[in-house]
C-alpha cells in the first residue's frame, strides 16, 4: 500500500495489517471539533506542545483512519494492537502530524512565516 507524504498519507500496521492514515481536511476538522481549537493554527499549537494523552492520541488515530478511507470507529481505535505497544502508536502519531503539518525546509518548521507558507 504505497503512500503519498507530499498529501500527508502515512503507513502504520495495526492489529498486524497495513493501514493508510492521512489528516484530510475533513479530519482535522473533526480533530478541531474534538479539542475545540478554533482553527488550524491553534490545533498545530496544541499538537507541538507535545503533551498528548491516551485518549489525544485515540483522536487523532481515528481522524487519520477515516481520512485515509477507513470506516473507522473511535471504540474500534481504541481497542487496536501496535507491535511496539503504545510507544508504537505514539511514533505513528508524531510522524503522521509531522506529515500533515510537515515543513517545508529543514529544521521541522516552515520557511516563510505565518500558518499558511507563501501568502501575507
Amino acid at each position: 500500500m504505497p503512500t503519498n507524504r507530499r498529501r500527508g498519507e502515512v503507513e502504520a500496521v495495526f492489529d498486524g495489517r497495513p493501514r493508510r492514515l492521512a489528516l484530510t481536511l475533513g479530519a482535522l476538522a473533526e480533530l478541531e471539533d474534538a479539542f475545540g481549537a478554533p482553527d488550524l493554527v491553534a490545533l498545530a499549537e496544541r499538537f507541538e506542545a507535545g503533551r498528548l494523552s491516551a485518549r489525544d492520541v485515540a483522536l487523532i488515530l481515528g481522524a487519520g483512519l477515516r481520512g485515509g478511507g477507513a470506516e473507522t470507529g473511535d471504540d474500534d481505535v481504541a481497542r487496536m494492537t501496535h507491535a511496539d505497544g503504545a510507544a508504537g502508536f505514539v511514533r505513528v502519531v508524531a510522524d503522521l502530524l509531522a506529515a500533515t503539518f510537515g515543513p517545508a525546509g529543514e529544521g521541522g518548521r516552515a520557511e516563510a512565516s505565518g500558518p499558511f507558507p507563501g501568502t501575507s
